[in-house]
Order: C-alpha cells, then sequence, then structure tokens
C-alpha cells in the first residue's frame, strides 16, 4: 500500500498532523502484518482493513461535513462578533450619556435637598399654622352650635312663612281674576278711546277745512277793503282772465299752478301797477310762502309786475322771517306784518 499517497488524502480532509498521525498508525499496523501474519490471514487482514477503510472514509466524509458546518458556524459568529462589537460602541455611547445624566441628576439632587431645607422649615411654619386652625375650629364648633340653634328657631318661622305665604298665594289669585276683569275693561276701553280718536282727527281734519275755506272765502270778499292802504285802487280778478297773457310764456303745468291761486287782484303797490298774488291760510308757513312765490314768479315770466302775499290768521316767526328772506308779503290777522325786501 502506498502510505504517502494516503497521506495526502487524509491530509486535505484532516489536517496536516491528523493524517501524519493516522497514516503512522496504519503503516505500523501494515508492517506487524508483513512480520506476523499467514497469506490467509493476510487475506482476512486485507478484507478487515478494507472494511475499515470504508467506515474510515465514512468518517472522513462526516468529519469533512463537520468541518464544513463548522466553518458556516464560525462565519456566523463572526457576523455575530462585529455585530457585537457595534452594539458595545452603541452601549460606550450610552454610557457617556448615561454618566452625563448622573452628572446633572447629581445637581439636581443637591437642588433637592437644598429644597427638602426649605420644606422643612415650611412644614414647620404649616404646623404652626395647624395648631392655629385647631383653636380656630374650636371656636368655629362652637358657634355652630349656636348657628344651629339659631337654624331651628329659622325653621319655626319658615312655618309660619309658609303658612302666611299660602294665604298671600289666594289673596292673590283673587286680585289675579279681578286683574284680568280690569285688563278686558281696559281693552274695551282703548279700543273705544281708538275709536274716538280716529273720529276725532277726521273732525279737525273738515273743521281745518271748513275754517280754512271760510277764511279764504271771506278774504276774497273783503280783499280789497283788508289791503286798502297796501294795494291801491284794487280790483280782485278772476284767475283765468290773466291766461290770454300768461299762456305763451310759460308751461301748461306751470299756467295750472297759477289757477289754483286763492285769489289774484290788480291795483298800485307803492306806485307801480302790480298784480298780488295771494296764498290763504289759517295758519302760514314755509309751504304757503313758497306756493306765493312760486305763482307770481308765473306772471313775472310773462313779464307782468306780480306781488306774491300770504293771508293768514297767525304766523310762526321762522317763517315770517323767511317770508321776508324770500320777498313774499304777509298779511296776519287784518294788517300787513312785514314789507318787501
Amino acid at each position: 500500500m502506498n502510505m504517502y499517497r494516503v497521506y495526502e488524502e487524509l491530509k486535505a480532509a484532516l489536517g496536516e498532523n491528523a493524517a501524519k498521525a493516522l497514516t503512522e498508525t496504519m503503516g505500523g499496523m501494515f508492517e506487524e502484518l508483513r512480520n506476523a501474519v499467514t497469506k490467509d490471514d493476510f487475506r482476512r487482514l486485507g478484507e478487515s482493513i478494507d472494511a475499515n477503510v470504508s467506515r474510515l472514509d465514512a468518517a472522513i466524509t462526516g468529519l469533512t461535513e463537520a468541518q464544513t458546518r463548522t466553518e458556516t458556524r464560525v462565519g456566523d459568529l463572526a457576523g455575530a462578533q462585529a455585530r457585537t462589537e457595534l452594539r458595545v460602541e452603541e452601549l460606550a455611547g450610552a454610557q457617556a450619556r448615561t454618566e452625563l445624566r448622573v452628572e446633572e441628576l447629581a445637581g439636581a439632587q443637591a437642588r433637592t435637598e437644598l429644597r427638602v431645607g426649605e420644606l422643612a422649615g415650611a412644614q414647620a411654619r404649616t404646623e404652626l399654622r395647624v395648631e392655629e386652625l385647631a383653636g380656630a375650629q374650636a371656636r368655629t364648633e362652637l358657634r355652630v352650635g349656636e348657628l344651629a340653634g339659631a337654624q331651628a328657631r329659622t325653621e319655626l318661622r319658615v312655618g309660619e312663612l309658609a303658612g302666611a305665604q299660602a294665604r298671600t298665594e289666594l289673596r292673590v289669585g283673587e286680585l289675579a281674576e279681578g286683574q284680568a276683569k280690569l285688563l278686558e275693561a281696559q281693552s274695551r276701553t282703548e279700543a273705544q278711546v281708538k275709536s274716538l280718536a280716529v273720529a276725532l282727527e277726521r273732525l279737525t281734519i273738515r273743521t281745518d277745512a271748513v275754517v280754512g275755506k271760510t277764511f279764504e272765502i271771506q278774504f276774497r270778499d273783503r280783499l280789497t277793503a283788508y289791503l286798502g292802504r297796501f294795494l291801491r285802487r284794487g280790483k280782485l280778478l278772476a284767475n283765468d282772465e290773466l291766461l290770454d297773457l300768461i299762456e305763451p310764456h310759460v308751461t301748461e303745468s306751470e299756467a295750472e299752478d297759477f289757477l289754483r291761486a286763492d285769489a289774484v287782484a290788480s291795483g298800485s303797490v307803492d306806485g307801480v301797477k302790480s298784480y298780488v298774488v295771494v296764498k290763504v291760510s289759517s295758519t302760514g308757513d314755509i309751504d304757503d310762502i313758497l306756493r306765493a312765490e312760486r305763482r307770481a314768479g308765473v306772471l313775472s315770466k310773462a313779464g307782468l309786475t306780480a306781488v306774491p302775499l300770504i293771508a293768514c290768521d297767525a304766523i310762526a316767526p321762522e317763517s315770517l322771517a323767511f317770508a321776508k328772506l324770500r320777498g313774499v308779503r304777509v298779511w296776519c290777522n287784518g294788517s300787513m306784518v312785514t314789507a318787501a325786501a
């Protein structure tokens, strides 16, 4: 048997030292066999060796597979070692942060101890205050006893008041019923008052209209007498007597407005032949002044000398001032009260 070839095969599978030891052992065995056995024994020994070699090959195959698994495991362990070293680095950083936190906690502990000292002083003051409050509590309990007696008396009085309240509510119910009847009567009275107010308003309007119309007729009938000193040789004219003179110079609406004048008279005013356009009203106001001015303006557009005038029984000072400002003459309660502006 070529022991060197066996050594090389074993070396590839088991390594140099194991292959050398096993080869030496096998070489010694073969040497002893050559020296001590017969051919038949040698044959049986060869068969035994072949069987052992087969088992050895199987063992070598198992060892080879084990070696492969070992190398795989070693690779896994190397990766685990790398991860372990990385984790160690992380733990080292965490340790540094922990030490920094410990320093901060040490400072906080010092501040806490200082605060505990302050709290101890506050506790002493609190205990003193508690003693004071205990005394106050005793006094309060005494006062509560007094108040309990007063409460009992109050409850007795409340019972009496409840009875009085019940009687009062009964009386109030009776009064409410009477009040309802009064309200109903009041409603009927208010309705009647409203009806009377409406009737009075209509009556007042009619009365004012009658008084105004009566005053207008009276003034027209006595115009030359009322205005004798203001309007010399005065003559009352029918409004449409001047219509032919003014229509060529004014609009239709202006002509119609002129025809609504309460009175128109001709005569001499301050030595000038003029036409007096009159607005008659029981109480002269701003609207009456503007109407007289507007209607006299229609004659002025036709080239006629026109004097606006309002005749009234009463006029407010501000209306009188406005008439003077607008150049409107005022006859009030029997006489002229303003001159032309």
